[in-house]
């Protein structure tokens, strides 16, 4: 099982190389940027669980790549260690002021760049930051955003889960299962790109339960787009008779073969005018109970 995915951005090819190769064989997964704007771009694809940072880039310094990043609702949680060739007190005073969650300093010791990497990730889990199967948000920034809801109008909620995927775990395994948590948080991400902001945010509750919050006159484009490109791409994660089939087989709890179709998202809408809320669990129950209502029809 992978250690997370880690995004180094930089230029220097021996470096990134290095780093690629080094934490590959640790068991991370790697995506390298030799540019500030790829690095962007990458983040938006899929989220990273950290990133790696050089300062010195060819087209935008490592400074305005955090500062866009923490600027961005969708990637300001993601934790970032900045790695340079500076050494001056008042630069490393720039990236923490930033939002930087570390800062290293070229020649660097690879061993305790790892470290870094590792304690880094750590704490962002710990403090419920983000899930580690799909990096996105998680527990207490996704209270957070719906706490501020409270004191905002025009805004409504997607509770999203994935129907059948108990079924589908139990035939293809838990590896198999966190790539459909991995697609489903793509799907999400490419969802809010094609039609949402930048103060859109995405969030992964736990398990297979997901939120979206968004503006009010946003939702049901979003509603129609997300289940589309769900629904597009989900067979590809079954085999081949499956997808033919429409449906896999799994026994009851008397030991007999029954047919459970293919996954679906199953997906709850509160708006501002549903309210009023005084807290955020009238939302989240609201949200879960049109859910299920939404399943019964």
């Amino acid at each position: 099982m992978s250690e997370g995915r880690i995004l180094v951005v930089e230029d220097d090819f021996d470096i990134s190389n290095m780093l690629r190769i080094y934490f590959q064989s640790q068991g991370y997964e790697v995506a390298v940027a030799p540019r500030g704007g790829d690095a962007l771009e990458m983040c938006r694809q899929q989220l990273p669980n950290i990133v790696v940072l050089d300062i010195m880039l060819p087209d935008m310094d490592g400074y305005d790549v955090c500062r866009n990043l923490r600027s961005n609702l969708r990637t300001k949680h993601i934790p970032i260690i900045f790695l340079t060739q500076k050494d001056e007190r008042s630069d490393k005073i720039h990236g923490l002021e930033l939002g930087a969650d570390d800062y290293i300093t070229k020649p660097f010791d690879v061993e305790e760049l790892k470290l870094r990497v590792k304690n880094a990730m750590a704490r962002a889990a710990y403090e419920s930051l983000t899930n580690p199967t799909t990096g996105l948000p998680s527990a207490k920034l996704i209270e957070e955003q719906l706490r501020d809801l409270m004191a905002r109008d025009n805004w409504g909620v997607l509770y999203i889960g994935i129907e059948r995927l108990d079924s589908f775990s139990e035939v293809y395994g838990f590896v198999a299962a966190d790539e459909v948590l991995r697609y489903t948080a793509l799907v999400l991400g490419e969802t809010v790109d094609n039609l949402g902001t930048s103060n859109d945010f995405i969030g992964h509750i736990g398990g297979d339960d997901f939120i979206i919050i968004t503006a009010r006159e946003l939702v049901r484009p979003m509603l129609e787009d997300l289940t589309r490109r769900f629904s597009a791409g989900v067979g590809t994660h079954y085999d081949f008779k499956a997808r033919q089939q429409g449906y896999i087989l799994v026994q009851d709890d008397a030991g007999n073969d029954k047919k459970v179709g293919l996954m679906e998202l199953g997906v709850g809408v509160i708006l501002d005018v549903d309210g009023p809320f005084t807290d955020i669990r009238e939302i989240t129950e609201a949200a879960a109970a049109a859910r299920r209502d939404r399943r019964r029809t």
